[in-house]
């Protein structure tokens, strides 16, 4: 049965893997750092990264991003507090590892992309093609995030940060973010400067769908055409130029959050606000929500599942030790979560004791925490708050850009996989387009809540059932077994039993009971006391069905073109065993994993 599926008559003798190894010797040689390449049997070329280390800081500054900085420390506030990082380290030693390991092995093997990684099923191809759908959509207002956060860094440049003082045309009760407020009246609709600020004057934001989405802010879009524009200048030069971007996408944030740490726990107040951050109430701990929160988290921050995973392991060489990679990773990234988390709440802790009022009033997750709090925060600073304001927002341009730059890419390799005629400029180009035009909803007046539609839609309801999908592909239908047999020819050795009892067994559990709780426990979305109506709703289902729909087209396609079966189960069978040139791209290495696969 093994000879039957994985012989290549083209790989079939030892004097045509000769004449394959002597047709590339040339190739090779033109290249000093030949490894840094494959030449494929049918003459394309793909790049490498152009020094291990580029892949290592890659991943890193792809896990490092707006998920630790927003998203973290409202969720582990809202969940448990300290009691929220048992569940989240269980997660992500259950989940966050193993998927992300699996995913690496998965991409450095096929050094394929997201939807051609399922040569090795392919009749499941259209889970990574709808994993690809969601992602696009995900860069378009993550593009746009970028946009803003750029706004607030040219403006943090003026002499007085514009978001200080209130204005007298907003026409809402308003406090100073940077004067004395002790004698203000409080009410509900008292609003700080630096909230008007960033909701009439940057977004003009609206707080209903009915009346239209409006036009968009022309100052952001000119910054995410100008963001864009870099992107596209990065991914026409290739994986090469953007693995140079890592040295400074995943290494300059941990600089700007270590002097950020040391700002926090001098604050005044400060230590207030990190032990009401890491106060554990236990009594959460049990509850199912906590422990869904916590899957979404791990999900988040580190990308497992988001695809980009696969996509920068498959620029790797074929031997790179991955185990050590994956592990440094996820463990930086947790670090940087709790790192994050004692830094917002120790600045938060401080405009609680400024203000006099509550942590909880003063707290905002989401979006409000970045462009909110923390600049309501650093315009109290009595010494050079721009500088502090410039150094934020560029940290979060880092942050926020490097995601963005993995996206990018993974859609990149996803259209050189698929259309190899197509040059890099072509397809870097035609995603810059797409990111630009649809990033442009995002700035409209209903741009936070076309992104909190989008966002629960399909970057959190559609992902998770993809996930599950990948992982029921990779360790039922193709195999731990094979896996750990790819592993052994790869790396020359066979991952250990804690890996094939989590991919084969502890994994999957947890992921089919989050799809569960999901389908259980859902609820339409809103934003606030908002409720979207009907017709978003419509909307958001679209997007959802966008990424869902080709999962079950392509499994009826593939195992239609089954013509040499004539049970449909047969067919079946035939449409999920692996691809003829399944295994590494380059044509040598494969002929010998086949002669590999035939032995073991």
């Amino acid at each position: 049965m093994t000879q039957e599926i994985y012989d290549n008559p083209a790989f079939s003798s030892e004097n045509s893997l000769s004449v394959i190894e002597g047709n590339l010797t040339s190739v090779n040689n033109e290249d000093k750092n030949e490894d840094r390449k494959i030449v494929t049997k049918d003459g394309v070329i793909r790049q490498k990264w152009g020094r291990d280390i580029e892949f290592l800081l890659s991943c890193i500054a792809m896990a490092i991003g707006l998920g630790n900085v927003w998203r973290f420390p409202f969720i582990a506030l809202e969940n448990g507090g300290g009691a929220f990082v048992i569940p989240y380290i269980i997660v992500l030693i259950l989940i966050g590892k193993p998927g992300y390991y699996l995913e690496m092995i998965m991409g450095q093997f096929s050094s394929r992309g997201t939807v051609k990684v399922y040569d090795c099923v392919p009749a499941m191809r259209g889970v990574g093609l709808g994993q690809m759908i969601c992602l696009a959509m995900v860069a378009t207002y993550y593009s746009a995030i970028v946009a803003i956060i750029l706004y607030f860094l040219i403006v943090s440049f003026f002499p007085t940060l514009p978001w200080s003082e209130c204005k007298d045309y907003w026409d809402v009760p308003c406090y100073s973010s940077s004067g004395s407020n002790s004698n203000i009246t409080w009410n509900n609709n008292t609003k700080s400067s630096a909230e008007l600020y960033f909701l009439k004057d940057v977004l003009n934001a609206r707080d209903t769908l009915e009346d239209g989405i409006g036009l968009p802010n022309w100052n952001l879009v000119g910054l995410l055409v100008f963001s864009w524009t870099i992107m596209f200048i990065l991914l026409f030069k290739g994986v090469r130029i953007t693995g140079k971007a890592s040295y400074v996408t995943g290494t300059a944030p941990f600089i700007f959050l270590a002097i950020f740490f040391i700002r926090a726990i001098t604050l005044e107040g400060s230590y207030e606000g990190i032990a009401y951050f890491f106060k554990p109430k236990w009594n959460d701990i049990l509850k199912p929500k906590v422990w869904f929160e916590a899957c979404t988290q791990v999900f988040f921050t580190l990308n497992v599942f988001f695809v980009n995973v696969i996509m920068c392991a498959s620029y790797n060489r074929f031997e790179h030790k991955i185990q050590r990679d994956s592990a440094i990773v996820t463990t930086l990234d947790t670090f940087t979560s709790l790192l994050v988390g004692s830094i917002t709440f120790g600045i938060v802790g401080h405009l609680s004791h400024e203000l006099n009022r509550p942590i909880k009033e003063v707290f905002r997750g989401g979006p409000g925490l970045v462009f909110v709090t923390y600049p309501e925060t650093i315009a109290k600073f009595k010494f050079w708050p721009q500088f502090f304001s410039v150094m934020f927002f560029l940290m979060l341009f880092i942050l926020s850009f490097g995601s963005l730059l993995a996206t990018s890419l993974s859609a990149m390799t996803v259209i050189r996989d698929r259309f190899k005629r197509i040059k890099d400029w072509q397809a870097a180009l035609g995603f810059a387009i797409f990111g630009t035009i649809f990033g442009c909803f995002y700035t409209t007046p209903a741009g936070l809540l076309i992104l909190n539609l989008v966002d629960s839609y399909c970057a959190t309801f559609v992902i998770f059932i993809l996930a599950c999908l990948e992982i029921y592909t990779f360790s039922y239908i193709y195999g731990v077994a094979r896996i750990c047999k790819d592993v052994k020819f790869m790396l020359g050795f066979r991952p250990n039993i804690f890996w094939r009892v989590t991919w084969k067994f502890i994994t999957p559990l947890i992921m089919t009971a989050i799809v569960i709780y999901t389908f259980v426990y859902f609820e339409l979305p809103s934003d606030g006391d908002y409720q979207y109506p009907v017709g978003a709703h419509i909307f958001g289902w679209f997007i959802a069905l966008l990424g869902l729909i080709w999962v079950p087209v392509i499994f009826t396609t593939r195992v239609w073109k089954q013509k040499q079966e004539t049970k449909l189960i047969e067919k079946i069978r035939a449409a999920l065993r692996p691809t003829k040139n399944w295994g590494p791209l380059d044509p040598v290495t494969n002929a010998k994993y086949k002669e590999f696969m035939t032995k073991n």
